[in-house]
């Protein structure tokens, strides 16, 4: 359930890169338990705007709130102790190629946290289990597993430490609709199970669909609608409806250039 007061808030954040505006004032809250899934094409500045929350870049202006904790600016320890309270699922499920799956899994425990390796690969089974994979694939490289496999692992690794708050990064590129259902439903279990709070970005309506409580369109670095999940397809927005139904004709021009 969501809160009263926001688990995260941003307001009037901008973010340029030279002469490039990408993020032109985001005002956009995410509440405590809740899943918000931010859509839009590529190129519209869900990855800049996701990096700016993790703090992986510094906005130009404007405010990102966590829990009331202005996070613009925060580094060293408080900036650790922060990240500590959050998982993160990667487009291309980042998995390290020398490391066992089990060590994957629980890198965060092992170099963020400083557990012991036989408490870290108990902990590491444990989430395993929980996104549907046996101990056997403990012992195994990234290379031997399949590509559905893989997103299963890291979303294993997102939830290792039991985080406040997950960040899921276009959860089910690359997969099949189906393989893509099964991480949706993995995703909404683990995120419920955990109590945590989920911001996803993504293209795939498929998936928005399933997993968001609310979902938020951002286009050309501004956020033109936000409501229920079960409300977009009555959105009233032209931009909302061409992009939830896949349409070339509409106000969202794509840059195509002639042949």
């Amino acid at each position: 359930m969501t809160t009263a007061t926001p688990k995260i808030r941003l307001q009037g954040v901008t973010k340029s890169f030279g002469t490039k505006r990408v993020l032109q004032g985001i005002d956009l809250d995410v509440g405590g338990g809740e899943s918000l899934v931010v859509i839009g094409g590529s190129g519209t500045g869900k990855s800049v705007l996701l990096k700016c929350i993790l703090g992986l870049l510094q906005p130009d202006s404007g405010s990102i709130v966590i829990d009331g904790q202005e996070t613009v600016g925060m580094r060293g320890g408080e900036r650790i102790a922060l990240m500590n309270r959050f998982g993160m699922l990667f487009q291309g499920s980042a998995l390290f190629d020398s490391l066992p799956v089990w060590e994957n899994v629980a890198f965060g425990l092992i170099q963020g946290r400083s557990v012991p390796r036989k408490a870290a690969k108990e902990k590491a089974l444990e989430k395993l289990a929980a996104v549907g994979l046996g101990p056997d694939v403990g012992d195994l490289y990234p290379a031997e597993l399949s590509g559905g496999m893989q997103k299963r692992v890291s979303l294993a690794r997102a939830i290792a430490t039991e985080p406040e708050i997950i960040f899921f990064d276009e959860p089910t590129t690359g997969l099949d609709p189906i393989m893509a259902d099964v991480i949706n439903n993995l995703i909404i279990k683990c995120v419920r199970d955990l109590g945590a709070t989920a911001l996803t970005i993504t293209h795939d309506m498929a998936s928005a669909r399933k997993i968001a409580d609310r979902i938020a369109m951002i286009y050309q670095g501004r956020i033109l609608w936000s409501g229920p999940a079960d409300s977009i397809d009555a959105s009233g927005n032209p931009y909302v409806d061409q992009f939830v139904h896949g349409r070339a004709e509409g106000p969202i021009e794509m840059q195509v250039r002639a042949l």
